[in-house]
């Protein structure tokens, strides 16, 4: 019998339809903008399915048409998109290298990039283990915690980390970090630099650890990153089985791609 250890529990009766609207938020707000070919492919429905789904979404203010017939959010999303224009060519071209990775280890892989404090999940490719970590795209999570967010976060200059957790619209926002907390934050910070990978141990949902490496343009700058989540019980066969190297290898190979690829001066 299988069994995921989900960000998220599904409902047991879960509703296709509001469902798969949900999916077309989430695509929205993490990509920026979405054709209608492309939603359709996403969801595995009919190209007339997913027009009336948007037709809804725009309906209730949550996406809008741009003058190339783009959906786009709309003023009721709430929060906007990740900011990054390219983020679904990203998604395509980390997929081979998420497959190999996850084939060779028979863990899950995550794609995310970082959005302020936090980082959005893109993509996920799961292992085929009975008790494996379960599908992560689209979740929202602090950054600070998450293993691809704390190597993200490794890769900005003090002033806007101090920016970022320490002013005052991180209080505002709940991102603070206390003063107690602070000086062990940046310690590892400066760890994760010098390693060249972040670890999380059950420091975004009990039984879970991940491993995450950043992933850079041509010019050496970080757009997202590449994680690995297991069940705690298996994470230290796997890190002492040569996991930092077979990761460090997706991650030339991937930025070599991301490199190739002209919409990576965007970011």
């Amino acid at each position: 019998m299988v069994q995921n250890l989900p960000a998220r529990k599904k409902p047991a009766y879960s509703i296709e339809a509001v469902d798969n609207a949900l999916q077309l938020l989430q695509l929205l707000r993490d990509g920026g903008s979405l054709r209608l070919k492309d939603a359709a492919a996403e969801l595995g429905v009919a190209p007339s399915t997913a027009h009336r789904l948007l037709a809804m979404l725009v309906y209730r203010g949550f996406a809008v048409q741009d003058e190339t017939r783009r959906y786009v959010p709309g003023p009721a999303m709430g929060v906007g998109p990740a900011g990054l224009s390219w983020s679904r060519l990203l998604r395509t071209v980390a997929q081979p290298h998420m497959e190999l990775l996850s084939g060779r280890i028979n863990e899950t892989v995550n794609l995310m990039v970082r959005v302020g404090t936090k980082v959005r999940f893109l993509s996920t490719v799961e292992g085929t283990n009975a008790l494996r970590v379960g599908d992560r795209q689209g979740t929202v999570l602090p950054a600070n915690k998450a293993s691809g967010g704390k190597a993200l976060l490794a890769e900005l200059e003090p002033a806007m980390i101090e920016q970022l957790f320490r002013s005052h619209n991180a209080e505002i926002g709940g991102d603070n970090i206390p003063d107690a907390e602070y000086p062990a934050f940046l310690r590892e910070l400066e760890t994760i630099r010098s390693n060249g990978f972040a670890a999380n141990f059950e420091g975004t949902e009990e039984g879970i650890s991940a491993l995450g490496v950043a992933l850079h343009n041509g010019r050496g700058v970080a757009v997202g990153a590449l994680s690995v989540a297991t069940p705690v019980a298996r994470f230290r066969r796997l890190f002492d089985g040569g996991l930092v190297g077979i990761m460090r290898e997706t991650q030339r190979q991937l930025e070599i791609d991301i490199a190739a690829n002209p919409a990576e001066s965007q970011p």
